[in-house]
């Protein structure tokens, strides 16, 4: 088969030069998250730092306005914080309670709020809070507080999305030398404890009903997939659906093209308007990315967009057979649905966007890098969608 030279849609290089620009990231991090070289990253920002009205719309640079706005911003979460410790350890300054509570009470806090105001509050020392911290612990919790650093900073990087199970095995999956705890065998129960006694929790999936505009005249095809959502090779069967995200500025309307060989997103396009061309820019990025399909299915609703003449005509030149869903079953693309719902719940829901461009950069976060090259999935035997879908395309076990 002919190797096809990847290529990128313009909006994955927008939302890729926006994450070195407007993120903390690096370019190098950018580049790996991303799976791109720093070279072709590094172009990309150059030809938008030469033209910025041609890519990213506005200046980058703060105002005076902007700046001062921040520095407002700050000195109020200095604020609300010295008004937040009192309340949750006010009952810490009863004669009761020794000293070692408090400072159990700041050992645990100290990720939420700094130490020297925790100190000031509850009435002791700075130095004596770190006399205490710098004790000989026993063994099995000087391990507890190490197995702990590495369960925050996986539960972290997930956005609050692993339970136990993957956290561990994401612990797991990191080189020894790379992790706080050296523990060679680590038991699921034992994370389970430490994330309960810290308060840490999941998220919980809720389902999403996705809503379709199937009143029209244009033609349906068939549902050649049947429900039939197993796909031995990439390549083979696809699912698409479109979703929409509120922001102040109206809606944002997301179409996606996942890969059911190990439910990769190969396909994304954003827009402000739910037209047949959002749904055109995804399938052209599914075939830049997937290249050309042998007999593969690409199904999706019975939605106006996806009955268009231009989009059949454009399936049928990049080789793929359509299949749609019957008329008001949700569960004929059960994959999309599914993956809208934990995308909504893992990293969007409780947000609230000023602009369709910050919802876009939140999107594009999510799939692109923590959900294709990050996420675990228990389906596929604890590999991220890349790693399996890579693994079945090249026929090589991912070590």
């Amino acid at each position: 088969m002919e190797k096809m030279k990847k290529r990128y849609s313009e909006e994955f290089k927008v939302e890729a030069v926006r994450m070195v620009l407007e993120g903390n990231r690096s370019q190098h991090q950018v580049a790996n998250d991303l799976g791109l070289s720093v070279t072709t990253l590094s172009g990309w920002v150059c030809k938008y730092k030469s033209n910025p009205e041609r890519g990213i719309a506005g200046s980058l640079n703060l105002t005076d306005a902007e700046r001062e706005l921040k520095a407002l911003k700050k000195k109020y979460r200095d604020l609300e914080e010295e008004n937040e410790i009192p309340k949750k350890s006010s009952s810490l300054l009863r004669k009761e309670f020794e000293i070692t509570e408090r400072f159990l009470f700041i050992q645990a806090n100290r990720c939420n709020y700094k130490v020297a105001k925790m100190c000031s509050v509850l009435r002791v020392s700075k130095s004596g809070y770190y006399a205490w911290i710098n004790r000989h612990d026993s063994k099995r919790a000087e391990d507890n507080k190490l197995l702990l650093q590495d369960i925050r900073d996986v539960f972290n990087a997930s956005n609050g999305v692993y339970g136990s199970i993957k956290v561990k095995k994401a612990i797991e999956a990191k080189k020894l030398e790379d992790r706080y705890s050296k523990l060679a065998r680590i038991n699921h129960k034992r994370i389970e404890r430490i994330m309960r006694n810290e308060g840490i929790l999941s998220k919980v999936h809720k389902k999403y009903k996705a809503t379709t505009n199937s009143n029209h005249n244009l033609p349906v095809a068939e549902n050649i997939l049947n429900r039939e959502f197993e796909a031995k090779r990439p390549n083979e069967k696809l699912v698409s659906d479109i979703t929409y995200i509120s922001t102040e500025e109206g809606w944002l309307y997301v179409a996606g093209i996942q890969d059911l060989c190990g439910g990769k997103m190969v396909g994304l396009s954003m827009s402000d308007r739910m037209t047949k061309a959002l749904v055109l820019n995804a399938l052209h990025d599914a075939y830049r990315t997937a290249g050309r399909p042998q007999n593969a299915i690409l199904h999706s609703d019975r939605g106006s967009q996806y009955c268009s003449y231009a989009y059949q005509e454009k399936l049928k030149e990049y080789g793929y057979t359509c299949s749609m869903s019957r008329k008001g079953n949700c569960w004929d693309n059960a994959p999309m649905e599914s993956f809208w719902g934990k995308m909504k719940q893992e990293w969007i829901n409780g947000q609230k966007f000023k602009t369709r461009e910050e919802a876009k950069a939140k999107v594009f976060e999510y799939i692109m890098i923590f959900y294709n090259r990050k996420r675990l999935h228990a389906s596929y035997d604890y590999k991220t969608p890349d790693a399996y879908y890579n693994e079945k395309k090249t026929g090589k076990s991912a070590a």
